[in-house]
Order: structure tokens, then sequence, then C-alpha cells
């Protein structure tokens, strides 16, 4: 059984900065597509950040230059470095695990992400 666990989230300060994790247990983390989603209140989730098997990354255009996403493939574990943080940031946070064979997701539990002075 595939599992994922974030941690990191937190209440920073505008302009400030996190560091989100997400460790994958039960699967082979270096044949899954990986992702960050985040869903605010009253919102639908939205996609922030993915990164493939090869390492290749895309972001939404609202994180773009301040977000990072990257993986450990050593460790099961992808993160996402979050700079220059606006109240708009504000979310839980999900990782989510996309195999190809048999096609799949995997989503973890969330972190809550809060930026406010």
């Amino acid at each position: 059984q595939v599992q994922l666990v974030e941690s990191g989230g937190g209440l920073v300060q505008p302009g400030g900065s996190l560091r989100l994790s997400c460790v994958v247990s039960g699967g082979i983390f270096s044949s899954y597509v990986m992702g960050w989603y985040r869903q605010a209140p009253g919102k639908q989730r939205e996609s922030v950040a993915s990164i493939t098997r090869d390492g290749s990354r895309a972001y939404a255009d609202s994180v773009k230059g301040r977000f990072t996403i990257s993986r450990d493939n050593a460790k099961n574990t992808v993160y996402l470095q979050m700079n220059t943080l606006k109240p708009e940031d504000t979310a839980v946070y999900y990782c989510v695990a996309w195999g190809a064979t048999p096609p799949v997701a995997f989503w973890g539990q969330g972190t809550q992400v809060t930026v406010s002075s």
C-alpha cells in the first residue's frame, strides 16, 4: 500500500519561506511522477508544481520564480521550497504520486500553510 506523508507546513509572515517534504512508502518512488497541489478555503484544488521521473519540472504561473520542486529518489522524498510567500499562498498543500502502469494517483493527507502577518 502506497502512503504519502507531508510535513513542513506552518504559519509564516508574508515574504517568508517554507520547505514542504513528502515521503513516499510502499511503492517504487523513482517510477512516479510527483506533484504538489493546494486547496484554499472555498476554492478548488489546483496544481502547484510537478516533477517527472527524469527531473523535468512544471509550475503554475502563480508560483513561477518563487517555488521550486525537487526530488531525492534515495530518500523517497519530494520537496517544495516556497520563497517570497504571499497571503494568497495560504492553503492546504497536498502531495501526489502518479503511477503509469496501471494509471493511478496516490495522495497525501495534506499540510496547512498559512501566510499572515
